[in-house]
């Protein structure tokens, strides 16, 4: 036991800083977009019928398989290699963790939408690649907006919450985690075509990023305290202020938690009406416009996203560093 929770701590470190370090590279083949491929794959064979009922029971076939094969892949690798050799163990679950970790791929993708303004075209192409809502009805505020946005519920779905279940079970339960995360945003939509097909991905994704988008919250507040004492771009009693009131604004019980501190700690307003697939959907607004959202924003929602994981990371560390003291 001893032995293992220290060649799992050193994966989840070196894990941690790769993604820091790399990101996603484009070129490099990558777990999750191979079960965004079997998704898909399995979509076009069980998404046939116009019954609800039916619907319902083919999506939730779909998620049963991704979530058993994803499991069992994942486990075969992770035990295949602990057991050929220690160091190849390390090695393949560092990998595994490096993949799972989203913060410093979002940093970059994000970062294109902010170099590319105040060029509206190219930030709206930029913006696309990174949410679901129609760019090119957006004006540089509404871009600069959705990219705050997505940093900061992505600080949670991207960043702490496959951390979280990472740390907790390995790589098996963060691949886990990020199979459903993917059937989420890949199904999850209220439409015509997916509003029974992807209800289980949806309902399932609430129940995992339950409990990890409320640590996230929490921990994202107590970053906004930290950030505070360098610069007071910051304003972590706003961020705890807004969380309290605004934490619930969303039909997704999760997506509001981060979207709220974030928006209180940078003294903005976020959220508000969006156009999906040509059609406007009405939602509320988060947070206070104490000032007008401006592009550094999105340099400070990422150093928030940043700080927030760190802190978390050291937390880990040292819970795991107890519990090898306590096993000596």
């Amino acid at each position: 036991m001893k032995e293992y929770l220290i060649y799992h701590m050193i994966a989840l470190s070196i894990g941690y800083l790769a993604d820091l370090v790399i990101g996603d590279p484009h070129g490099m083949p990558h777990p999750i977009r191979l079960i965004g491929r079997l998704i898909g794959a399995l979509e076009r064979l069980l998404h046939k019928s116009c019954d609800p009922k039916k619907e319902l029971l083919a999506g939730s076939i779909l998620w049963i398989l991704i979530t058993v094969m994803t499991v069992i892949i994942t486990g075969v690798i992770f035990a295949s290699a602990y057991i050929c050799d220690i160091r190849l163990g390390v090695a393949v679950e560092a990998i595994l963790t490096f993949t799972i970790l989203a913060a410093g791929s979002l940093c970059r993708e994000t970062m294109k939408v902010h170099d590319a303004l105040p060029d509206l075209a190219d930030a709206r192409k930029a913006l696309s690649m990174i949410v679901g809502r129609d760019t090119n009805v957006l004006d540089e505020a509404g871009i600069i907006r959705a990219a705050v946005e997505t940093v900061a519920e992505n600080t949670s779905d991207g960043v702490l919450a496959p951390l979280l279940y990472t740390a907790i079970g390995g790589p098996v339960l963060g691949m886990l985690y990020k199979a459903v995360n993917t059937m989420d945003s890949m199904l999850g939509y209220h439409n015509e075509r997916y509003e029974y097909f992807g209800r289980c991905a949806a309902r399932a994704d609430d129940v995992f990023n339950f409990i990890p988008a409320r640590l996230s919250a929490l921990f994202m507040i107590a970053s906004a305290w930290v950030l505070r004492i360098f610069t007071k771009e910051y304003d972590a009693a706003c961020a705890y202020r807004i969380w309290r009131r605004d934490r619930m604004k969303h039909k997704s019980p999760n997506s509001a938690q981060t979207e709220s501190v974030c928006a209180g700690a940078l003294a903005v307003r976020l959220g508000g009406n969006a156009t999906y697939g040509g059609i406007p959907v009405k939602k509320p607004t988060i947070g206070d416009p104490v000032k007008e959202i401006e592009r550094s924003d999105i340099c400070r929602a990422i150093r928030l996203m940043f700080a927030t994981e760190g802190i978390f990371v050291l937390l880990i560390l040292a819970a795991f560093a107890a519990l090898t003291w306590c096993n000596s």
